[in-house]
């Protein structure tokens, strides 16, 4: 299963945007409001929760500094990758798109196919207000 998000535009250049996502700190402020847990495991990982939705634990899986950055789960029950693949457009501007990928039964797929583009529409949009 592949799920895109929009792209969103972030007045950060590419290699500060870059940057910025490879902190996994600062993933708590790109969460939505309804969330229930976010901690750091290390440097590199991170888990949360969304009320009414399990505990996922992701970890900075690649860096491909500074055009993408490549988050993978840590379970082997939901494995997936969300990837960010960003494109300067200015000096102090760039663009990201997120890219959502993942084995997923047919059953399965479709009941995390709209909660999955939710989340990542509001990261997206929480990225373009920084």
């Amino acid at each position: 299963m592949k799920i895109t998000s929009k792209k969103a535009t972030v007045d950060k250049s590419a290699a500060e945007l870059c940057d910025f996502l490879c902190d996994v700190k600062n993933f708590e402020h790109l969460m939505p409001e309804n969330i229930s847990k976010f901690e750091l495991i290390n440097d590199k990982a991170f888990v949360f929760a969304l009320k009414g939705m399990p505990e996922i634990a992701l970890e900075v899986k690649e860096v491909h500094h500074p055009s993408q950055v490549v988050l993978g789960s840590m379970s082997d029950k939901l494995s997936f990758t969300l990837t960010g693949n960003i494109e300067p457009i200015a000096e102090e501007k760039s663009q990201i798109e997120l890219l959502f990928e993942g084995e997923f039964n047919a059953m399965m797929a479709m009941m995390i196919k709209g909660p999955i583009s939710k989340f990542m529409e509001t990261l997206t949009t929480n990225m373009e207000q920084l």
